[in-house]
C-alpha cells in the first residue's frame, strides 16, 4: 500500500491491532509501526505512541510538523515560550532550563512525559521511538496508520496551531515542506 492511503485505526483496536491480516502479520513480524501525525492533536499521539514503544514497537511517526496542539495560537506559544528565560535556582547565571525548539524533539519531549517516571528503561523505551519531518523516501511504499482518536477534526474547537508553528515562534530556522 502507498502513503496515499493510509490505514485508519482507533484506539481500541490499536491492542488487538485490526488490520489486514496481511498488515497484522508484517507488524508483529517486525514489530514496527509507521503513524502518521498530520493534523493529529500532540498529547493524544504521545500517550499512543509511548503505550505502543512499551509494549516493544519500534514506532516511526512521520509529517511530526503537521502534528497540532489545541487552543489560541497567542496562549500556546506563550506557554511554551514560558520557560526559555527562566534559570535555575543552582547557578542562574549559568545554567538555563532545556526547551526543545525542534518539532521532532518537541514531540519527543511529549512522549518522554508520558512515560512512566521512576522507570529504568525509559530511555530504552524512547529509543524505540523515531520522528521525521515530511515522509522519508524510505517509508514512501510501507502501510501508514492513521489514528483517529487523535484527530483534530473530531475536536469542538477551532483554534489548533501546528507544531511547526510553536517550533517557528520558539527559534527553529527549518523549513516545512508543504
Amino acid at each position: 500500500m502507498n502513503s496515499q492511503n493510509p490505514i485508519i485505526v482507533h484506539s481500541k483496536e490499536l491492542e488487538l491491532l485490526q488490520l489486514e491480516p496481511k498488515v497484522v502479520e508484517h507488524i508483529l513480524k517486525t514489530r514496527e509501526i509507521l503513524i502518521d501525525a498530520e493534523n493529529s492533536v500532540l498529547g493524544r499521539l504521545a500517550t499512543h505512541v509511548a503505550k505502543l514503544a512499551m509494549l516493544g514497537f519500534k514506532v516511526h511517526v512521520i509529517n511530526v510538523e503537521k502534528a497540532v496542539v489545541s487552543g489560541d495560537k497567542k496562549t500556546v506559544v506563550d506557554s511554551y515560550k514560558l520557560l526559555l528565560e527562566v534559570k535555575t535556582h543552582k547557578n542562574p547565571y549559568r545554567h538555563a532550563i532545556h526547551r526543545p525548539r525542534h518539532p521532532i524533539n518537541i514531540f519527543k519531549k511529549s512522549v518522554k512525559l508520558m512515560l512512566p517516571k521512576h522507570c529504568r528503561s525509559r530511555f530504552k523505551i524512547l529509543k524505540n521511538v523515531k520522528a521525521y519531518i515530511g515522509v522519508p523516501q524510505e517509508f514512501k511504499d510501507k502501510t501508514i496508520i492513521k489514528i483517529l482518536d487523535c484527530d483534530a477534526s473530531y475536536l469542538k474547537r477551532r483554534k489548533i496551531v501546528p507544531v511547526s508553528v510553536i517550533a517557528k515562534e520558539l527559534g527553529w530556522k527549518g523549513v516545512v515542506k508543504p
